[in-house]
């Protein structure tokens, strides 16, 4: 059997990141080791309390570096310094989990059984539901979805058919040995990160194949706390994906359009109000403020971290 490793890079969501070792606590297949990487104390708060992480399979750290790319990167490293990636990259897979992802008790095992076939290098589950989409969705709810007492709704995660695609879901998603031994997320890519996933994802395909797989399944809470702002997430919808673009890992015209998309929604939802719990109006200044640094080659997914941004 193929041995999964799990990462969860955590922002703001203590709380959340307890739960979830909850759910790794159950899996029918065991992490062979499972890294928690916090940017600050608030973010690991009361983690190493948890009776999952008294065991030699769990670690709980802060990473020198906050961002989600950053932190990400600090586990991979991590694994890499403790001699998880020295023997043959084929016979195990890094999961990257979300710290508000709920997955089923045999999201790992059935990674390792598909991942086990030889002809793919990454994977990203179905997402029953997915709190993004909606405001969020509380512990219960995604409970109740996972058992199935809940019926799912119907978004673009949740396909019951396996597929390929260019872009692994970043809440949860899995490579191979052969990906995550060389290869890194991209730091360049600030704070909340942005398309972090779609960058990986276009560098593990000159590595080979990655699915949307629907035996993995789990739920997407969409917890709001820890994200960035309005500014700046808008910000990062334009300059992250015209970064991108010039890098080559998305091509011209799928970066194109989702950036064309986001502008568009941003302005309908800046004029007719739908969800109080969204900065639209910082979304579309950002927006804004990204295309007049295009305009003037100024354009840089760093450029929220500056001071005053």
């Amino acid at each position: 059997m193929i041995y999964p490793y799990v990462i969860i890079a955590t922002k703001g969501r203590a709380k959340e990141t307890y739960i979830l070792l909850d759910y790794l606590g159950r899996q029918t297949l065991a992490p062979a080791m499972t890294l928690v990487v916090g940017a600050d104390e608030n973010d690991i708060a009361g983690l190493n309390d948890h009776p999952y992480a008294f065991s030699e399979t769990c670690k709980v750290f802060i990473s020198s570096k906050i961002g989600l790319t950053c932190q990400r990167n600090a586990g991979l490293e991590a694994l890499k310094t403790r001699g998880a990636f020295d023997g043959n990259p084929q016979n195990f897979f890094c999961a990257f989990f979300d710290d508000d992802f709920r997955p089923a008790p045999d999201w790992l095992e059935n990674a390792a059984t598909r991942f086990a076939k030889g002809d793919i290098v990454g994977l990203t589950g179905r997402v029953l539901a997915d709190g993004v989409m909606s405001g969020g969705y509380s512990e219960e709810e995604a409970a109740a979805f996972l058992s199935g007492q809940k019926p799912p709704p119907k978004h673009w995660a949740n396909q019951s058919h396996e597929s390929e695609t260019d872009c692994a879901y970043g809440c949860n998603m899995a490579f191979l040995g052969t990906a995550v031994r060389d290869l890194r997320f991209d730091e360049n890519l600030p704070l909340y990160s942005w398309q972090e996933d779609r960058d990986f994802t276009g560098q593990c395909l000159r590595l080979g194949r990655v699915i949307r797989y629907p035996d993995c399944v789990g739920v997407h809470m969409g917890v709001s706390g820890g994200r960035t702002s309005g500014l700046r997430f808008g910000y990062s919808q334009i300059a992250n994906l015209h970064y991108l673009i010039n890098k080559s890992t998305v091509p011209f015209r799928a970066g194109f359009m989702q950036a064309g998309r986001n502008f568009a929604a941003n302005i309908v939802k800046t004029l007719i109000p739908i969800r109080r719990d969204a900065d639209y109006t910082g979304r579309l200044r950002g927006n804004l403020m990204a295309l007049f640094d295009i305009l003037r080659g100024k354009c840089d997914p760093r450029r929220i971290t500056e001071k005053g941004f």
